[in-house]
């Protein structure tokens, strides 16, 4: 966005309020449950039902950083109605001019690395700078029911707090690498509303974690000391998307265990090829509980973000970054279209039931379903 872009004005439908949480009435009746006890039935007034917006009220209200509407948007893009999926695409064409200002951080790590803490740590440190921060924090979803907790915001109760973070948790939804499917589009909309600094929080850590790296513009791995030969399997495949490796938890008795961590991963990132031309990944060290190091680390982002600036990697990055989401879209919408045909359909339960049996080769069974969907 550039400089002489001006944000519309905008008055929102509760003015005075946007901050403000809404209470929801709970479930009628005086009882606790127990039996032998009558419910009371409790007269309360009736809430009206949230307006729909327009399209021009959507932008508008993203564009005045109405944190409801900034919600309201990011919910209308995630949904899969296609009556929503329209008006959010329009919505996102006119946002496109008032975003790509923001620093793109996605922050990955081994579990219990303490990345929701460590994510309030920096969080806090940034408002505090002045800086507005977007949290989008993707809690893994269960592959058998499609839920997930959502409890980030429990998490970074203290950030959750602060009027100038924003934090989005949403679920996976099974979305390769923990990312939920409409991040990118959220990333957008954050951006719009005006917040300087995105931190994309991933769930766990292997090589499907190439999809944050493909919609950031810096990849932060948290480590933690003394975890052990458990780390091995990952280590290369995610350090070389790494720009900065942060060992995490280097307080108290783990101090030293931390630091000897950080010699020891500064070794192994000396024979790896750099995740970003140009730029040399480093380990440092950190403790979100004390916040030492927190500003460190910081520092070290700018710099990155300064030096790719400079040299043109970021624009080149952001418009590769920006052709593989068009081309994993394609290919969503070509899985769905397989997977919907009639014909496909048909033959897939006996085509399987062949293949389980062995009397057909996988091969020549994607063949056949090939030919049919084609056909």
């Amino acid at each position: 966005m550039s400089d002489s872009t001006q944000r519309p004005d905008w008055v929102p439908p509760n003015a005075g309020s946007a901050f403000t949480t809404s209470v929801m009435a709970g479930v009628d009746g005086g009882h606790d449950g127990l039996r032998g006890q009558t419910s009371v039935a409790v007269s309360r007034p009736t809430t009206p039902r949230r307006k729909r917006l327009t399209v021009d009220e959507y932008v508008a209200g993203v564009l005045a950083s109405d944190r409801n509407v900034v919600a309201q948007t990011i919910t209308l893009v995630e949904s899969n109605a296609q009556a929503h999926f329209d008006m959010g695409q329009e919505v996102l064409r006119q946002l496109i001019p008032y975003t790509g200002n923001s620093v793109r951080v996605g922050i990955t790590g081994v579990p219990g690395a303490g990345k929701s803490t460590f994510i309030e740590a920096l969080g806090l440190h940034l408002c505090e700078q002045g800086h507005k921060i977007a949290v989008l924090a993707v809690d893994p979803s269960s592959t058998v029911t499609r839920g997930s907790i959502l409890g980030d915001k429990t998490r970074m109760e203290l950030l959750s707090r602060d009027l100038r973070a924003f934090i989005r948790p949403s679920p996976s939804s099974g979305t390769l690498g923990g990312v939920a499917r409409k991040s990118r589009e959220t990333i957008l909309v954050c951006e719009a509303a005006g917040f300087d600094v995105i931190l994309v929080e991933t769930v766990g850590v292997g090589q499907s974690e190439t999809t944050v790296r493909s919609m950031v513009d810096f990849f932060l791995l948290l480590m933690i000391s003394g975890a052990g030969d458990e780390l091995q399997g990952i280590k290369k495949g995610i350090m070389e998307l790494a720009d900065a490796l942060l060992v995490n938890k280097a307080d108290g008795d783990n101090r030293l265990r931390a630091h000897a961590a950080r010699a020891d991963y500064n070794r192994a990132l000396h024979y790896l090829a750099p995740a970003t031309e140009g730029w040399r990944t480093k380990a440092y060290t950190c403790s979100a509980l004390t916040g030492e190091g927190i500003n460190a680390i910081w520092n070290v982002i700018s710099d990155f973000r300064q030096q790719i600036t400079a040299s043109g990697v970021l624009e080149k990055r952001r418009q590769r970054q920006t052709l593989d989401w068009v081309y994993s879209m394609v290919e969503e919408h070509l899985r769905a279209s397989f997977f919907n045909h009639a014909g496909v359909g048909s033959i897939r339960t006996d085509i399987e039931e062949a293949v389980v049996n062995g009397h057909i080769p996988p091969t020549v069974a994607a063949q056949m379903l090939i030919r049919k969907y084609e056909g």
